[in-house]
C-alpha cells in the first residue's frame, strides 16, 4: 500500500512544472528581417505581440498542444509549443504567429502533462 501512495504522489509531482523565461522573441528582433525571403521553420517569427509595423493578412488562427506522454518524457516547454507553432505556420504558408498565447501544463488522462499553445498566423505583404 505504501508503494502505491509513494508511487501516486511521485507521478503527481513530475506532473508539476514552470518556467521563469520566454522563448518568445520581440518584434525588434524580427525587424532587420523584414525584406529577407522566408523558406524554413526557423525563419517563421513568433511572438506574443502584434505586429503594428509591418504590413499582413491574417491566414488564420492555430492552436497546438504538446503532451508528455510517459513519466520520463521530458515535460513540454515553451520552445517545444513554439516548435509545433512553426510547423503549423508552414503548412498554410504563414511568415508569423503573432499575439501567442501559452496554456498550462497539467496533467490528463491521456497524457502526465501538456502545455497549449495559440497564435494569430500572418503573411507578410512587405517582403
Amino acid at each position: 500500500m505504501r508503494k502505491i501512495i509513494l508511487l501516486s504522489m511521485l507521478l503527481m509531482i513530475s506532473a508539476c512544472s514552470s518556467w521563469s523565461t520566454s522563448d518568445v522573441a520581440t518584434v525588434e528582433d524580427y525587424q532587420a528581417s523584414s525584406t529577407s525571403e522566408l523558406n524554413s521553420l526557423q525563419d517563421i517569427v513568433i511572438t506574443d505581440t502584434d505586429m503594428s509595423d509591418r504590413n499582413f493578412t491574417v491566414a488564420g488562427d492555430i492552436s497546438v498542444t504538446v503532451n508528455k506522454t510517459f513519466i520520463f518524457s521530458k515535460t513540454p516547454t515553451r520552445k517545444m509549443v513554439n516548435e509545433k507553432l512553426r510547423e503549423e505556420a508552414l503548412k498554410i504558408g504563414a511568415d508569423a504567429v503573432i499575439l501567442v498565447r501559452y496554456g498550462s501544463v497539467g496533467m490528463t488522462g491521456w497524457s502526465y502533462g501538456s502545455l497549449n499553445g495559440k497564435g494569430r498566423a500572418v503573411v507578410f505583404s512587405d517582403k
